[in-house]
């Protein structure tokens, strides 16, 4: 795609083969294209390896942190469970929702928790309300590790941010879905890797290898779950789609 901002005439345009498209800079259209573009460059240039949460890495896009909290804070989950554990900023960051909140706590499965890791998470001031599991996220051992964690009747949500290959998303979905609460989210990320595919440091396999066609694969089998981006609850602009690491992620479970 080829892509002209003009902000003498206040527009951008964009060519993508026979198909090209004009609009005003300043509008909610000209955002979205620009967003896009930004979070191309910026997943390029590894924008979200520069963040931390209460002295953890954290490797998120600013606006998907503050969104899923958002998400928390309605659902009001007892657990969450996240696969992907890395230096554990995720992990810090949803336990601090959970000390605010009053409510909750969270279970973190790696594949492989590397010992400084592990030593930083256990000597956190809020490792009293993060529980460690390592082994393979589908392998049914960790799985039932992981149930023997919840108690009957917990609001659970899940959220998968390990191996993101389709073949292991759509797993990670199948197996992880029932332990998630009617109203609560079953959230795969980082589907940002079908838009960018085709930066320098994407692979053009993930235009089909991705969380997105992991996504759509599960939902043929699964209608008790939809996608759906949760509601803004503030609102004071004609903007109504995330900047986000996370296309398709938030599934909601409806049944």
């Amino acid at each position: 795609m080829k892509c002209t901002i003009d902000t003498e005439s206040g527009l951008i345009s964009s060519k993508d083969g026979d198909r090209s498209t004009s609009v005003d800079l300043y509008s909610t259209e000209g955002f979205e294209l620009l967003s896009d573009l930004w979070l191309k460059v910026g997943w390029n240039q590894k924008h979200v390896y520069t963040f931390s949460w209460l002295g953890r890495p954290i490797i998120q896009l600013p606006e998907d942190i503050v969104r899923i909290q958002e998400v928390i804070h309605d659902v009001q989950p007892d657990v969450i469970v996240e696969t992907g554990v890395a230096h554990g900023g995720s992990l810090v960051y949803y336990a601090s929702l959970c000390k605010i909140l009053g409510k909750g706590r969270v279970v973190g499965i790696d594949i492989d928790i590397r010992p400084h890791n592990r030593t930083a998470l256990e000597a956190h001031p809020l490792s009293e309300l993060i529980t460690l599991v390592e082994g393979s996220s589908t392998d049914p051992a960790t799985l039932a590790r992981v149930a023997s964690e919840l108690d009957p009747g917990e609001t659970t949500l899940v959220i998968l941010d390990s191996n993101h290959t389709r073949e292991h998303v759509r797993e990670e979905l199948g197996a992880y879905s029932a332990l998630v609460s009617k109203g609560s989210y079953l959230i795969a990320m980082d589907g940002i890797m079908e838009l960018v595919a085709d930066t320098p440091r994407g692979h053009p396999e993930w235009s089909a290898d991705n969380p997105v066609s992991a996504v759509e694969d599960f939902l043929r089998e699964h209608p008790e779950f939809v996608v759906e981006q949760p509601p803004w609850r503030f609102n004071e602009s004609a903007l109504r789609r995330n900047v986000t690491h996370w296309q398709k992620g938030y599934l909601r479970r409806i049944a």
